[in-house]
């Protein structure tokens, strides 16, 4: 796990931890840990995860950006949940600070994930993203475990594929669909789009 400090641009010191302190998880070491730890090689996994050997390397070395389903699919073959493959030590209580957030920074999506409540063994799942244009899931479409799903576009714009359909989605507006019809979205730019995920139960 790494943790960076930010330094405030105009006096050039350290800020306050409290405020500016990002707590990443590098994915790559993070899957290629949790695979050892399962004592499975990566033809195994990937096989398990309908990726191939090569990828599934590339991936571990941080060299590939795998796109969310293929993520998923990973996470599946290990056992755990998108979520779970950042799991840390949490206190008990339901307040997550800012600076507790776990993130997840999709490299070469153009997308990173903060989660906004913790685990994945209550009945909602918040999830806060910020895509940049042209970023977004990938191509490839996915589905996960959820009985529903509200998205919200906080600021920006989101073009959102669920099955057949297409919507392009402007601040302010929100879609709620099956989490199990496969879906995928990206940000047609020209600015960030910060989005809000809503998913019951669990299951990302």
């Amino acid at each position: 796990m790494a943790v960076r400090a930010e330094t405030d641009a105009a006096s050039g010191t350290t800020a306050s931890a409290a405020t500016t302190v990002t707590v990443e998880v590098d994915l790559g070491a993070r899957i290629r840990a949790l695979r050892l730890a399962r004592h499975a090689t990566l033809r195994q996994l990937a096989a398990q995860a309908a990726v191939t050997e090569s990828f599934l390397s590339q991936v571990e070395r941080g060299v590939a950006s795998p796109s969310i389903a293929s993520v998923q699919r990973i996470a599946r073959a290990l056992d755990a949940s998108i979520a779970e493959l950042f799991a840390a030590d949490e206190s008990a209580g339901t307040v997550v600070r800012v600076r507790d957030r776990r993130r997840i920074v999709y490299q070469g999506l153009g997308a990173v994930d903060e989660f906004l409540t913790r685990g994945t063994d209550g009945r909602l799942q918040v999830i806060s993203s910020t895509i940049e244009p042209g970023g977004g899931t990938g191509d490839e479409a996915y589905t996960h475990d959820s009985d529903e799903e509200v998205v919200v576009v906080l600021e920006g714009s989101l073009d959102l594929w669920i099955g057949p359909e297409h919507y392009r989605l402007e601040a302010g507006d929100a879609v709620t669909h099956s989490s199990r019809i496969p879906h995928r979205n990206t940000n047609p730019g020209p600015g960030v789009a910060r989005v809000l995920f809503c998913i019951t139960p669990p299951s990302f």
